[in-house]
């Protein structure tokens, strides 16, 4: 069976792609607005872990309108909510049988709601699977720590292929480094450089 996985290059969803492959055939896909050339770094991490690998463009007006909604509210959680809907939606129009994310049990943000997720399944015919959320931070950290040989730091030195380097990128052009700085909080990143031998 075919799966597609939405793929940063972080720990997450490497640890995600770790746990389907026994069961699926599994295909990291980087989903990106065309806006800064990040999606490599996930490319490079696939490469490391054996996966193949492919990014997917997704509409620009749900970028613009992520950056709106994060300067009305002052910090990222709805607006990257959007795109990671958004994102979802797209994989799944793929020509595959499942899509998975590497969301966890105690995220935040992105997160996939119940009624999501079945209304994902049901317009598209696909299956959705989260194989992390019932792993705590902690837990997955441990499982990572196992398996993965991990770069971590402050976001903005961690090469990474999330929604956020490019959501960075389009704020920072609408209103510089202080609109970035308004709505995005210190916090780490994490890059995988491959598996542990």
């Amino acid at each position: 069976m075919e799966l597609a996985l939405l793929y940063s290059g972080g720990k997450d969803s490497s640890l995600a792609a770790l746990v389907l492959d026994g069961f699926y055939d599994v295909r990291l896909v980087t989903a990106h607005f065309d806006v800064t050339d990040d999606h490599e770094h996930a490319r490079q991490a696939a490469a490391a872990l054996g996966f193949p690998f492919e990014t997917h463009e997704l509409d620009p007006e749900v970028a613009a309108e992520a950056v709106e909604t994060m300067r009305e509210d002052g910090y990222p959680r709805n607006g990257i909510q959007q795109v990671h809907e958004h994102a979802m939606e797209e994989v799944a129009a793929l020509d595959v049988d499942a899509v998975a994310d590497g969301t966890r049990r105690d995220d935040r943000v992105p997160s996939v709601s119940r009624a999501f997720a079945q209304s994902l399944e049901d317009r598209h015919g696909v299956d959705y699977i989260a194989p992390l959320s019932g792993f705590g931070r902690n837990a997955v950290d441990r499982l990572v720590g196992e398996t993965l040989e991990v770069e971590s730091g402050p976001s903005e030195e961690i090469p990474k292929s999330d929604y956020e380097g490019e959501l960075r990128e389009l704020l920072r052009a609408d209103g510089g480094d202080d609109a970035v700085a308004e709505v995005f909080p210190a916090h780490e990143q994490t890059y995988v450089r491959g598996t542990l031998e």
